[in-house]
Formats: structure tokens, C-alpha cells, sequence
């Protein structure tokens, strides 16, 4: 008999099979005590583990490529955090084992997690399986992980680890239901990526029967348990029509009443073009080259390496336009031969734009191989650098640009919030502006992106973010140049409308978001997306300001 269940819809999409459960997680292990002898060979053992399974996500990473593999250099960055190694030490110290230290230690950062916010209460996924493979690994057990099957299935987990999520097969894999989860986390993001059908945060998930046929509908976060064949025929047709309403708005994007806005791809490395390529992206909006960095943290790519990498992106957007970010190391993103060691805090030093002008050769030999990449290419390339604060650092850019013999227009990024309120002055050094709204909230209301309590302040829909928003493409238009967006902000189709409304001239988002970007602006006219911005701008509160946005789209 048929049954309807609900989540929370995470990704389009509809998926019909049969239900395949993830492997089971690593038990418990038990809470014995060790003489004091064997502290620290216990202690040895766990840091033995910890560096081995940071090194297989990093592997796991550099073979998936795109938003994957930065994902998975995060969680390898949790394996090895300092914090949670001394806590781990402290535990072996007074008598636990390697494994149970290493269990107990990440229970008791799961509980911080899991009630400091929704943000990062949906990196506990993130966090319980590098827990569950180093205990797996001093355990000597398998690894958790997706069940081996020959026939396409629907995967139900309690929840999806980015590890096991960046390398699902959408072959094999129609879709996955987490009991767990929500819309922010890296699971949901990397389903989008895919293209993979996906609901999470569905209460009693785990129960369905292996074998049971279920359908998922992705955009409703519905599931039909054993549906009719009625249900099945209804369920596709939706599909096959929103997918033919969606082809159907292809094309360049634009409003109802024709104002023109590029929708671009964010792209890691040649991996992620034929994604883009298939959205019908117009061209790059941000080419985040640090992975190419990140192969080996001890010493930069040779400038042949680079350039091959590049010219792959470069030659598959003939006439179209192709943003390269330079390289973002320091913070999350530390390199042993660029980024200082000793920084109380990394997100307020060294990085970026500042990192690269400390180390000028890095920067030269980037910009010398994107020169050479786009020699007798047909493609508009554009260059910016991460982290710029103030003119200063727009003119050294600029400068290295030119000396390098760079025949590309030079931009910056706005993540810092004087260089939204200083855009016209950035603008005299500079020919566009690329707004990273993720760290541009960071910086606005000194909420750091790792911190679960002030996770509300990482909503792109704040007001005062958008206002900074505003700010730049204000000053962009007033100087007669382009500013757009790039980042996850771009990829809510409904945001989209309010940061056209705006005045920013471009978006760029994973290329899995890029069709539903562009039916939803098709949908309304420039005037009705500037009144959505309005009413945004004019709330006081993050879900107020999209209420406010919904309101005015819907007519109310």
C-alpha cells in the first residue's frame, strides 16, 4: 500500500528504485583502560590513524576534483585539528585506548556542533565519518561506505559523508535519502553538484526495508513508499515537464523583459568544464585555481603544469568569458610554502592577494602561465585576486598583471567589507569587481565561518549584507564597469532575482544550478526583481528579507 513520507527536498530531481542501505557505521569501541606505560604508544597509533585517513580524503579529493575535492580537503583539515589531537592526547593520558580517545574525544565535539546552529549542526556528518574511519582503521575493520550493487538504487543513510557523496556513481545511484542533514550541508551540496535526486532530514529513513521500491522527488522532498503505477507515470511526467521547462529557458540569462544576466560556472580545474559546458553556462565566473595548488602543500605547480591546466578551461569557452581567480591559500586553506605557521589567527592574516604579494614569484609565474594559456585563444579572459582591502592592493595587482605581459582585464574581489565601501576608489586600479559573499559575511559581521553559534550570520539574505551588495554594484555602475557574484548566493534562484534587482551585472554558481537560475529569472521583469531587492533590503532579519523578496515575485 502506498505511503507518503516528507523531508526536506535538497536537490531536483526524480528518482524511482529500490532502497539500498549505506553500509553499516563502525561500532563503539569499548572503554577500557590502559597502564600508564602505554600512553604513549597509544597516543603514536591514533596519530598514525589520523594522518592516514587525512591522507585518503585528500586522495579522495584530488580523484573527484570541483566542489568535492574542497570539501574533502576541509574534512581531512578536521582529521588533523590541533584542538581535537591535544583532546585526544589528554584522554590516552589518563588511560583510554587510541580508539576510544579518538571516539569520545570527536562525541564530545559532535554535541557542540550539533546544538550551535543549523549550519553547523549539518557538518556532523562531516565530523562522524572521520571519526568512524580513524576508529575503523585502529579497529582493523572496513571502512563504512556505499553498498556494492550491479542495479541503479536509492540510497538511504542516516546521513551521507562528503567522502562518500563526492564519488557516488549517478550511474548506479538515482538518488539518497538521509535521515539527518539539511539544506547547508556538504552532502546536499555536493547532490546539487551531481545532479543527484536527493531529500534529507526524513525521521525514520533507516526503517525502510532493503529492497522496498520507493520514488524521491527531490524538489518537494516527498517519498512514495511502494507507489502505484499511477503514482510512478504522475511523478515522471512532472519531471519530464519541469526539466522541458527548463530546457526551454535556455539560452543567455536574462529577465522576462530582457536585461541581460550572464550565468556563469564556478569551476575547480578541467574536471568541472563538461558539467558547465552541458548547463549551458556562458562561461566561467570563477576558476578557483588553488586546487591545482593543493596537489602537493610543499612547493607550487611549474608553470608548465599550470598552463596545462588552464588552457583545458580556457579552450572549452571559445568567445566566451573565463574568470581565473589567482591563488586563495592561508586560512582554511594553508600551503606549507606560502602560509605563515605562527598566525593567531589565519582569517585575519595572511591570505590571498596579501600572501602572494609576499611571495611575488608565486604570483609571476601564475600570471606568466595564464598568459601563455590564453595565447591565440578566441576567449575573454578576466583575472582577479582574492582578499583586496583597499586601492593599494587593487594597484599591485593590477601592476603584477601588466608586468607579467597579461593581455586580460584585472579584478578584484570584494570579501572585505571596505572594499564594498571603497568600490569606486578599488574601481580607478581595477575594471570589474566579483563579490565573495561567503567570506564578505564573514568579514561584515565578524562571524567566523567555522563557529556554529554565530551561523545566522552566514545567511546571505542579511540585510546589511545585501546592502554592502548594493554598495558594489552601485559604485561598478557609476564607473561604467561590470560586478558579479560568485558562490553559493548565486545559486538561489530566487536570491538570484534580488542581486539582479540589486544592480550586479553577472552570477556564478556550481553549474547544477545554473538551469534553475535561469527559468526563475525568465519568470520576472527587471522592475519586479529592483522591488524584490527593495523590500529585502528593508527587513530586519535574514528570513524576513526573503519573505519580503517571495512577496513581492509572488504577486502578494
Amino acid at each position: 500500500m502506498e505511503t507518503t513520507l516528507r523531508g526536506v527536498g535538497v536537490s531536483h530531481g526524480v528518482a524511482i528504485g529500490q532502497v539500498r542501505h549505506m553500509g553499516t557505521a563502525v561500532l563503539e569501541p569499548p572503554a577500557k583502560q590502559i597502564p600508564a606505560e602505554d600512553a604513549e604508544r597509544e597516543q603514536g597509533r591514533a596519530r598514525q590513524a589520523v594522518e592516514a585517513v587525512a591522507a585518503d580524503l585528500i586522495a579522495r579529493g584530488n580523484l573527484a576534483g570541483g566542489e568535492a575535492q574542497a570539501v574533502l580537503e576541509a574534512q581531512a583539515m578536521i582529521a588533523q585539528d590541533p584542538e581535537l589531537i591535544a583532546d585526544v592526547d589528554r584522554r590516552i593520558a589518563v588511560g583510554s585506548t587510541a580508539e576510544r580517545g579518538i571516539y569520545d574525544a570527536f562525541s564530545h565535539y559532535r554535541e557542540l556542533l550539533a546544538g550551535a546552529g543549523e549550519y553547523m549542526a549539518g557538518r556532523v556528518a562531516d565530523l562522524d565519518d572521520v571519526r568512524n574511519r580513524i576508529v575503523a582503521r585502529l579497529l582493523g575493520v572496513p571502512m563504512p561506505g556505499v553498498p556494492d550493487s550491479d542495479e541503479p538504487y536509492v540510497l538511504i543513510a542516516r546521513d551521507l559523508a562528503p567522502a562518500d557523496t563526492a564519488l557516488l556513481d549517478p550511474t548506479l545511484v538515482l538518488g539518497f535519502v538521509t535521515e539527518e542533514g539539511g539544506p547547508t550541508s556538504h552532502s546536499a551540496i555536493l547532490a546539487r553538484a551531481l545532479g543527484v535526486p536527493a531529500v534529507v532530514a526524513l525521521p525514520g529513513a533507516g526503517e525502510l526495508a532493503e529492497g522496498t521500491e520507493i520514488a524521491v522527488d527531490g524538489s518537494t522532498g516527498e517519498i512514495f513508499v511502494d507507489p502505484s503505477e499511477e503514482k510512478k507515470a504522475t511523478l515522471t511526467e512532472a519531471a519530464e515537464a519541469r526539466k522541458a521547462a527548463l530546457s526551454a529557458s535556455s539560452g543567455p540569462g536574462a529577465t522576462s523583459d530582457g536585461h541581460k544576466v550572464p550565468l556563469l560556472a564556478n569551476v575547480g580545474g578541467p574536471a568541472d568544464v563538461p558539467a558547465a559546458v552541458e548547463a549551458g553556462a556562458e562561461g566561467v565566473g570563477l576558476f578557483r585555481t588553488e586546487f591545482l595548488f593543493l596537489d602537493d602543500s610543499k612547493k607550487a605547480p611549474s608553470e608548465e603544469k599550470q598552463v596545462e591546466a588552464y588552457r583545458k578551461v580556457l579552450e572549452a569557452f571559445p568567445e566566451g568569458r573565463v574568470v581565473v581567480r589567482v591563488l586563495d591559500a592561508g586560512a582554511d586553506k594553508p600551503l606549507d610554502f606560502l602560509t605563515p605557521v605562527d598566525e593567531p589567527n589565519p582569517a585575519l592574516g595572511v591570505r590571498g592577494l596579501r600572501s602572494l604579494l609576499d611571495h611575488p614569484e608565486v604570483l609571476r609565474t601564475q600570471l606568466t602561465a595564464l598568459a601563455k594559456a590564453s595565447e591565440g585563444l578566441p576567449v575573454y579572459l578576466e583575472v582577479m585576486a582574492p582578499m583586496v582591502a583597499d586601492r593599494t592592493d587593487a594597484k599591485a595587482f593590477a601592476d603584477a598583471c601588466r608586468e607579467a605581459g597579461l593581455q586580460a582585464k584585472f579584478g578584484a574581489m570584494v570579501e572585505i567589507p571596505s572594499a564594498a565601501l571603497r568600490a569606486r576608489s578599488i574601481l580607478q586600479e581595477v575594471e570589474f569587481l566579483s563579490l565573495g559573499t561567503n567570506d564578505l559575511a564573514q568579514y561584515t559581521f565578524a562571524a567566523d565561518r567555522q563557529v556554529g553559534a554565530v551561523s545566522r550570520l552566514q545567511d546571505p539574505w542579511q540585510p546589511a549584507l545585501l546592502d554592502l551588495v548594493a554598495l558594489s554594484a552601485e559604485a561598478a555602475k557609476a564607473e561604467g564597469k561590470s560586478c558579479g557574484v560568485c558562490g553559493e548566493a548565486a545559486s538561489d534562484p530566487l536570491l538570484a532575482c534580488v542581486l539582479t534587482g540589486l544592480g550586479v551585472t553577472s552570477l556564478s554558481m556550481g553549474a547544477a544550478s545554473i538551469p534553475y537560475v535561469r527559468a526563475t529569472l525568465a519568470k520576472y521583469t527587471l522592475a519586479q526583481c529592483e522591488r524584490a531587492a527593495a523590500a529585502a533590503r528593508a527587513a530586519d532579519t535574514a528570513h524576513e528579507a526573503r519573505l519580503a523578496a517571495q512577496a513581492v515575485l509572488s504577486g502578494e
